[in-house]
């Protein structure tokens, strides 16, 4: 084989080779920033249902009248875990909700009795959620690396 031929060959299958490492490098990239960018949108969603829920249990311990709008925005993050969200998650989410709305019919709950639960550990309806959350975030972390 004559060296302009080989040399010819050897510059194609190198450049062949460089274009599939930056192809590869780039859709590597590419699967880590949007793996970064859903991280971050579950992290905000929890966040604001955590926060949500807890707002809506209070008032529920504390009121025989539900807050509809609050209600309603909280079923709205419900929703929208269906669609981020492992199904576990979202299945806790949707059982957090069931049972804010089953305290409204329960008897308002006195200071005295608020902090028996909190001391009993029975007001935290968000300990499972939150357990649940931190798994899908290890699994993801997985993914990602």
């Amino acid at each position: 084989m004559n060296a302009t031929l080989l040399s010819a060959t050897a510059a194609l299958f190198g450049a062949a080779i460089g274009g599939l490492t930056s192809l590869v490098t780039q859709r590597t990239q590419a699967r880590a920033e949007w793996l970064a960018h859903d991280r971050i949108r579950r992290q905000d969603l929890y966040r604001e249902f955590i926060e949500q829920a807890s707002q809506c249990y209070v008032h529920a311990l504390q009121h025989k009248e539900p807050d509809v709008t609050a209600l309603v925005s909280l079923f709205a993050k419900i929703s929208r875990m269906r669609v981020q969200s492992s199904t576990e998650v979202s299945i806790e989410a949707d059982q957090i909700g069931r049972k804010i709305v089953d305290t409204y019919d329960a008897p308002e709950k006195t200071f005295v009795e608020l902090r028996e639960m909190l001391a009993d550990g029975s007001i935290d309806i968000l300990n499972r959620f939150s357990d649940l959350c931190r798994d899908e975030f290890d699994s993801l972390r997985s993914e990602q690396f």
